[in-house]
């Protein structure tokens, strides 16, 4: 759990880690076929969300933020959608290794460091750190209803 009384750049990093662990854990006990399964009307599983969070991550912290140089994980209309050959071992390794880079690029700046993201509007990290942790909640939300929805495991 985030600690309750921390700096600034601590909470938003507890925050952010809580999310990720959150995400993750609303996948165990579960086999390949049911994280891969869609389970709203747009196609959207919990591989899926994992899918997307990798790529939102490795969009804005590495790409934006770091303006590491190599391409999309996947295309943006692509990143819900879980392929034949993407297994959860594969999404969820995957995943792990964004954020752990993430961790790094984050670490190594200062919460208000300026980038211009790719519609030309600048952002801090602290920004970043912000709408990563909205992001990765909101998407837990939709975890928690998946996750319920396939076999009734409610929670965190």
């Amino acid at each position: 759990m985030p600690g309750r009384v921390v700096g600034e750049r601590e909470a938003l990093g507890q925050q952010l880690e809580f999310q990720r662990a959150t995400l993750v854990g609303k996948l165990d006990g579960l086999e390949d076929e049911a994280l891969r399964r869609p389970m709203t009307a747009s196609g959207v599983s919990l591989l899926g969300l994992v899918k997307h969070l990798t790529a939102t991550e490795h969009g804005w912290f590495l790409k934006i933020y770091a303006g590491v140089d190599e391409p999309e994980l996947w295309p943006a209309d692509d990143d819900f959608r879980v392929g034949d050959g993407e297994t959860a071992e594969v999404l969820v390794g995957q995943y792990l290794r964004v954020c752990e880079r993430a961790r790094e690029v984050v670490a190594a700046g200062e919460l208000d460091d300026l980038v211009t993201t790719p519609s030309g509007a600048e952002a801090n990290l602290r920004a970043i750190l912000i709408h990563m942790v909205q992001e990765t909640a909101r998407h837990n939300g939709h975890a928690d209803i998946i996750r319920e929805s396939i076999d009734g495991t409610t929670g965190q």
